[in-house]
Formats: C-alpha cells, sequence, structure tokens
C-alpha cells in the first residue's frame, strides 16, 4: 500500500492533464495596499533602560492593610524582607499617570475555561491573561512595541542580565536573586531546571504554547552553575533570537516544589496524573506573576489577589502590583467585548470585526465607561494544508490521499485562487478594518517586503483549470470533483476535505463558513469540523487534521525575531502543520527545506541587519510563492480599558509580540483614589496556603 502512495505521489508532482485541455492560469500579482485606517495609534518610543532596571531601593512600602493585618501578627516577613536583594524597578518616567496608588479590581471577562494549574506540563488556565498574570519567565516581550526598532531586544525578567562567550555558543544568564514564589519558597536554578529536563525536553510532556527542544535550537543544552546561575549551549553562534523564545509562553518555569513530586520520574505517577494533579480546585497555587488563584466557581468566576512576595517594585519602592484583585468572570469570548462595552466588565481585546462599528460609536460617547484604541494589523488568518505524509495524526485512507494532494504545489494553487479575500473580509466587516492577505509575513511587520510577496488573485477559472491538470473532475454528476479512479482505497469518491477550527469564536465561524462555501463553488467538496478547547488544540497539536483555519498565534509572522524557529518546520515539533511521524522524521518539501535553511540563517544573523532583511524577502517569496498556507484576511485589533484605570502605555497593540494583558504591563496600572469602586470580592485579604478547599486569608 505504501508503493501505492507513493505512485500516486508521482502522478500529483508530475500533473496530468486528465483529458481536459490545459487553461491559461491567473498571472500571480503583488498584494493590494491595506486601506487608510486613521483610528490606529502610535506608541512613545523608548529604550528598555527608559522602562526598568534592577536595584536596591533605600525603603519599601505595601498597602498599609498588609502591613497591618499581616506583617502586624506576624504572619508575613515585612516587605523588604519578601522582596529580592535588587527587585525590578519601574521607572516613573516611563510610567504614562506616574507613580500609583493601591486598591481596586480589574474585572475580566474569558470564554475559556481553567483545566488546572499544571501550565508546564500542558493545561490551560482558561485564556484571556490569567496565565500571563500568574506565570513569569526567564524574559519578557510584551512591552517590545513600545521600544525603539535599533533597540529591540527582550526584556529582562526572571533572568535579570545574560553574556555571551566570545565565541557566541554559551550564553549565561544571571537569575534575579532573591526572589520568592508566592508561598514564600525560594525560586532557584532548581525551577528552571525542572521545566527544562522533565518537561521541554521530557518527550511525554508538551507544555501549553507547545514549547520542545527545537524551541531553543536544535542540539541546544542548558546547566545549573549555581542557584542564580545558568547557562546555555547553542550548535551555532550567538542565537540571540532564542533569548526571545525564553519569553512567554515558552520558558515560564513552574514551582518545581510543587510539580517535582508529581512528575513521573520521581513519583508512581502516571503523565496523565502528573499533568492533572493540580485542578482548578486546587487554590493559592504557588506563582511568580502578580496575582495569586484563591477562588474558583464553575462555569461563574476565577479570582486572584495580589502576591504577597511579588519582586517588582516602582521607583518610590511600592511593592507592585497596584490593583490588589484580578477577577475572571467565566462567559463567552462574545460577551467579553458586550461588558467592556457597557461598563460591567473591564477589559477587552477587542478583535472580532463584525463589532467594530458598533464599538467605536460607542466609545464615542461622552459617558463611555472604556477607552477604545486600534493598533496595528496584528491578527491574521490562514487556512493551513497538513503536509506531513509521514504518518503523522494516522490518517486513514482518504486523508493520506489528501494529505498528497497538499503536497502538490498546483492543488494548493487551486485551493488559493479559489479563495475571494476581499469577500471575506467585507462579510466581517464593512469600511477600512480588513485588508487583503496572501499569507506569510503580516504587511505591519517589519520585515514584510511587497515586492517579494506573490499574490494568486481570486480566480474561480484558473481554480477548475489547476483541479482538472491534478486529474480532479466530477465523474458521477453531483457537483463536487473525484478522486482519479487508481487512487488507493478511494478512487472515483468525491474527494472530501475536512477543515478543522474553532467553534467558539465568531470571526472564525464566520470565515469557515465563508471558505467551505467558496470551495464548494469551486467544485470541492469542504466539510468543517469545528472543535472547541482542549479538544481542538489536540487535534491540532496530533495532527489528526486536513487543512486547519486558524488565527495565526504566534507572533514569528509579525515580529520574526520572535518565535523565529516556528517560522519553518527547523525541528520535528516546531511546526503546527508539518511535524514528524512516528520515526521522528520530516518528509519536507524541496522549498520547505529552503525555508528551514533561510530561518536557520536568519537566527544566526543578529550582528547583520542588511543580511536579516534579504533573507526575508527570500522568505516571504517562498511562502507565498509556493502556498505554504492559504492567506485570508487580516486586520488591526482594538485595547478596550476602563477609563478609569490609569498607566495605560499609548499605542499599546492588543498582539503584537505577545498578547495585550502582557503589553499593557497590568502589574504598573491603577485606578486613582478618586475614581476607585467596590468591586472586589475579598477586600483585604491575601493567598492562604496552597491547597485543595484553600482560599483568600483576611
Amino acid at each position: 500500500m505504501k508503493s501505492s502512495y507513493r505512485s500516486l505521489a508521482a502522478i500529483l508532482l508530475l500533473g496530468t492533464a486528465g483529458g481536459a485541455a490545459a487553461a491559461e492560469l491567473a498571472p500571480p500579482t503583488l498584494p493590494p495596499d491595506p486601506p487608510t485606517f486613521a483610528a490606529q495609534s502610535t506608541p512613545n518610543f523608548v529604550t528598555v533602560p527608559d522602562i526598568l532596571a534592577f536595584e536596591a531601593l533605600p525603603a519599601y512600602h505595601e498597602p498599609d492593610w498588609v502591613t497591618k493585618n499581616f506583617v502586624g501578627t506576624g504572619k508575613l516577613p515585612p516587605v523588604k524582607d519578601r522582596l529580592p536583594k535588587e527587585p525590578l524597578v519601574y521607572r516613573k518616567a516611563n510610567m504614562p499617570d506616574g507613580i500609583g496608588v493601591y486598591g481596586d479590581a480589574l474585572r475580566h471577562v474569558i470564554g475559556g475555561r481553567p483545566e488546572g494549574w499544571n501550565y508546564q506540563a500542558g493545561q490551560a488556565q482558561g485564556w484571556g491573561g490569567i496565565d500571563i498574570g500568574m506565570y513569569e519567565c526567564l524574559t519578557r516581550s510584551g512591552p517590545l512595541f513600545q521600544i525603539k526598532s535599533d533597540d529591540i531586544e527582550p526584556l529582562p525578567n526572571l533572568a535579570k542580565s545574560w553574556t555571551w562567550s566570545e565565541d557566541g555558543h554559551r550564553l549565561t544568564m544571571h537569575l534575579i536573586e532573591g526572589a520568592k514564589w508566592s508561598d514564600g519558597v525560594p525560586f532557584t536554578s532548581e525551577d528552571v531546571m525542572f521545566y527544562w529536563e522533565d518537561n521541554v525536553l521530557d518527550p511525554n510532556v508538551t507544555p501549553t504554547n507547545g514549547a520542545s527542544p527545537e524551541t531553543f535550537g536544535t542540539g541546544t543544552t542548558l546547566k545549573a552553575i549555581d542557584d542564580t546561575t545558568i547557562e546555555w549551549t547553542f550548535k551555532e553562534a550567538f542565537p540571540k533570537s532564542f533569548i526571545f523564545a525564553m519569553a512567554y509562553g515558552t520558558f515560564c518555569p513552574g514551582p518545581a516544589h510543587m510539580l517535582k513530586p508529581q512528575h513521573p520520574k520521581y513519583s508512581g505517577n502516571s503523565y496523565e496524573q502528573y499533568k492533572n494533579a493540580f485542578p482548578p480546585e486546587f487554590l493559592n497555587w504557588p506563582v511568580m506573576g502578580a496575582w495569586v488563584p484563591v477562588e474558583y466557581r464553575p462555569d461563574d468566576i476565577i479570582v486572584l489577589r495580589r502576591n504577597p512576595y511579588y519582586w517588582k517594585v516602582d521607583e518610590a519602592g511600592n511593592q507592585l502590583p497596584y490593583l490588589d484583585e484580578v477577577q475572571y468572570k467565566l462567559s463567552t469570548w462574545a460577551n467579553r467585548d458586550m461588558m467592556a462595552a457597557a461598563g460591567t466588565g473591564d477589559y477587552t481585546n477587542l478583535e472580532q470585526p463584525e463589532g467594530y462599528v458598533e464599538a467605536l460609536k460607542r466609545s464615542a460617547a461622552p459617558d463611555a465607561p472604556a477607552r477604545l484604541s486600534f493598533g496595528p494589523r496584528t491578527i491574521a488568518y490562514t487556512l493551513y494544508p497538513n503536509l506531513s505524509a509521514n504518518g503523522w495524526g494516522e490518517p486513514d485512507a482518504r486523508a493520506k490521499a489528501v494529505r498528497e494532494l497538499n503536497r502538490n504545489l498546483d492543488f494548493r494553487k487551486a485551493i488559493t485562487y479559489a479563495i475571494d479575500r476581499k469577500g471575506l473580509g467585507e462579510s466581517l466587516a464593512k469600511g477600512p478594518f480588513t485588508a487583503i492577505y496572501p499569507g506569510g509575513l503580516y504587511t505591519d511587520s517589519p520585515f514584510y517586503d511587497k515586492a517579494s510577496t506573490v499574490h494568486y488573485p481570486f480566480s474561480p477559472e484558473s481554480s477548475k483549470a489547476l483541479l482538472t491538470k491534478l486529474g480532479l473532475v466530477d465523474t458521477d454528476g453531483d457537483g463536487f470533483v473525484n478522486f482519479p479512479k487508481d487512487t488507493p482505497e478511494v478512487g472515483g469518491q468525491n474527494l472530501q476535505i475536512v477543515i478543522t477550527g474553532d467553534a467558539q469564536i465568531m470571526t472564525d465561524v464566520d470565515l469557515m463558513q465563508g471558505v467551505i462555501a467558496q470551495l464548494q463553488k469551486a467544485g470541492i467538496e469542504a466539510i468543517p469540523n469545528s472543535l472547541q478547547g482542549a479538544t481542538l488544540t489536540s487535534n491540532q497539536q496530533s495532527g489528526k487534521f486536513d487543512w486547519m483555519l486558524t488565527r495565526n498565534v504566534g507572533s514569528e509572522l509579525l515580529t520574526v525575531i520572535q518565535n523565529t524557529a516556528s517560522l519553518a518546520p527547523t525541528g520535528p515539533r516546531t511546526s503546527l502543520f508539518h511535524r514528524a511521524g512516528t520515526d521522528g522524521t520530516l518528509d519536507l518539501l524541496p522549498y520547505e527545506k529552503e525555508m528551514v535553511d533561510i530561518v536557520n540563517a536568519f537566527i544566526v544573523s543578529s550582528n547583520d541587519p542588511a543580511k536579516r532583511i534579504q533573507l526575508m524577502k527570500d522568505y516571504q517569496k517562498l511562502y507565498t510563492e509556493n502556498v505554504n498556507g492559504v492567506g485570508l484576511t487580516e486586520y488591526a485589533a482594538a485595547l478596550v480599558i476602563g477609563k478609569r484605570f490609569a498607566n495605560v502605555p499609548p499605542g499599546t497593540p492588543n498582539f503584537m509580540y505577545n498578547w495585550g494583558e502582557d503589553s499593557v504591563m497590568r502589574e504598573r496600572l491603577y485606578v486613582p483614589l478618586d475614581k476607585q469602586q467596590n468591586y472586589q470580592l475579598h477586600p483585604a485579604s491575601l493567598p492562604g496556603r496552597p491547597g485543595l478547599g484553600q482560599g483568600p486569608v483576611q
């Protein structure tokens, strides 16, 4: 049977006339320019030292109720003893509204649901910024949207500094000294090494957001020098792009003192038991982030309270965060936007263009409770083919035949010619919001080059001509093309393509309906497979899909310098849409091999800006010319946040280097005293002891 599929592949690679005369195809063009969108705002650009530094201050402060009720009663050490030797200090000059005051709550609304707190072993916390508020990573990338382009590098975070060896193969990182988890246990290199050795390197564990050994470079090693020093060793010299991979969400260590005893290597647990050892009901979970989960009510709310051991302060020595509480109302993603607009929620990333016009009208009202600010076009949707013909996902006969077609350029061209991108965008929102997206790098990426972008225009005739060339014709008169008769096990049957997508997000659902209808007009029987949450993630991670309609959730196609290894299948698991089979090998197409070479060259060329620009021009041409993914539409999103909040950085995008919940630096947000409301559910309380049935302590 394997040889039969090889025969089919050979036929597809050569192409077949199928008894029909060749038709002239619509020639590729340059993509049209995106429409002008006047509502987009811009940041105030600064350097990294303008934002933060690590230094000791003469004195430290905290909310008065913490000092009185916890320090004064012996429940907590003084704040100076809870902070590291040199805490991270935010510069006042970079705070739009200056030094803040304590109090109030930030009310989020999300559509996700928490699986548990074991982020390091693959559990989701419900998204919407919960994990960003709880977990800290070696470096930080969200605030980079405001960094000057000639000074772009990750912000120091848990790793306060780093130095390269002379030959560029070793990177020594110095961890923040004296920082503690929210339960008071010291944070050390043991936490870092447990995450690396027993989660990232363990093939039985897939951390949330998909960190793998290849994320940090093939052959990369990591070791601890002492409690506050770690050393990376890379095969290539000066691969500075990997420092970006040490930010959210691929290098955020968990509390080894909690996780390690549950790991199969150190216990009798299975990997499933390890992953699920800490359900949402396990409260006061130790974190390095600003807020700790203290209450969980299924399908109702998650409440997080301030971390008394948080290791960041302002220039006046005030321990952050300013906000005492963060709430996550468990609802729907669509309801998040409505509640923020109505003032019953405080924050949303407005990213479903179906609601843009109404949102702009509401925000213009004098009594509107929230401000609305659009950033660059940082949202794009793509239809990705599963290019693995090596058994990844255990495809049946039909799926195998589809994957062989996917690996044929003419078939991918037939799909992209069938897509009316302008029509798809206008079906979401009329006006200047959406733009035609051929695929690959975003038009607002600093590395985007229009001249290197190949755009196959909407042309149903070209699509049908290419299908006919491949022998895909309607032989039974039902309006859909059939597999050639000699296709193993499915010859003569309708060519059915199952498109997997998200059933929860309105934009995903609307685009799925549009794409299905357009492909069916071209004679392709496309079938939607709309899934939710963990089921969708599992199907994607395990390769159980023909094509995947998805929003590009990584930052690599926007920033390029972050998650760079994911731009191509540089390792067995770096690509979401082409991974190794059970034998661990990749069956790359020729153009994919070229893309891998380009990406690897980019990673090690950090000291040559001109070379990097040319490499990305070459990458963009390879991507779009070979239809590595069928781009659909791209558009800007808006950050919507209550007007009572201060210190919101101008021009904050809802997504760029990271999600807006990170970019806005929530630990610096505050509400002036005259605007504070009685929204806290657990006022004057702190996290208690970690465990089932535990909660906040007053």
